[in-house]
């Protein structure tokens, strides 16, 4: 198609990955947008998708015709059960790209962004390179990620509050870009909208930060 669909709404197709990480679950990273709404429709397969809040954890069910959502600040994970497949439906196209998307690394990887950068980052391409990558940074991110549900399970909401602060730390330097990009571009510009974070950059209120 010449130009993105209305709305900015970014459209791709996903399949967790097939590793089984530490926890035994087989599945992709986990991790949190900073300022966009994620969606699954989920097309084949089964499984499901662990989410992380405030409020606790959640795992919910994945199946042809479930439709899923998470709004900015909340952490998802996709699980694989078999031949899961979806379709991803982003808001704000672009800005996933542009540094959006924060992985739940442990806290000494995410206090230092040269450090998350590198576990961050994949080599270009497919291949048995880019996929030992890959797992790399899956399993780092479900290693945090493991941490911050424990917490969660015993009341304990302060680690996801520092996760949440550390990954507005992270993309800071990158919010005049995505000012750049909601202003500059034609399907974002609709009618009532408004730029897709909050005065400091971010479309959530992480306590204290």
């Amino acid at each position: 198609m010449p130009r993105p669909l209305p709305g900015a709404v970014g459209l791709s197709h996903l399949s967790a990955y097939d590793w089984e990480a530490a926890d035994g679950v087989r599945g992709g990273s986990p991790h949190l947008h900073l300022v966009c709404t994620e969606a699954y429709v989920v097309t084949g397969g089964r499984g499901a998708v662990q989410t992380l809040g405030p409020d606790g954890y959640r795992d919910i069910p994945l199946r042809p015709g479930t439709v899923a959502w998470f709004t900015p600040g909340t952490v998802h994970r996709m699980v694989q059960g078999g031949g899961l497949r979806a379709t991803v439906l982003m808001r704000n196209s672009g800005l996933p790209e542009a540094g959006d998307a924060v992985f739940t690394f442990p806290p000494e990887v995410l206090a230092d962004p040269e450090r998350y950068a590198a576990a961050a980052a994949l080599p270009p391409g497919t291949g048995p390179r880019t996929e030992a990558a890959a797992r790399r940074r899956r399993d780092l991110a479900v290693e945090g990620c493991l941490g911050l549900r424990e917490a969660l399970a015993t009341g304990d909401a302060g680690p996801y509050r520092d996760f949440q602060r550390a990954a507005a730390r992270l993309v800071r330097a990158e919010v005049p870009r995505w000012r750049e990009l909601w202003l500059h571009r034609d399907e974002y510009a609709l009618p009532g909208t408004t730029p897709p974070y909050d005065g400091r950059g971010y479309g959530w209120e992480p306590t204290g930060s």
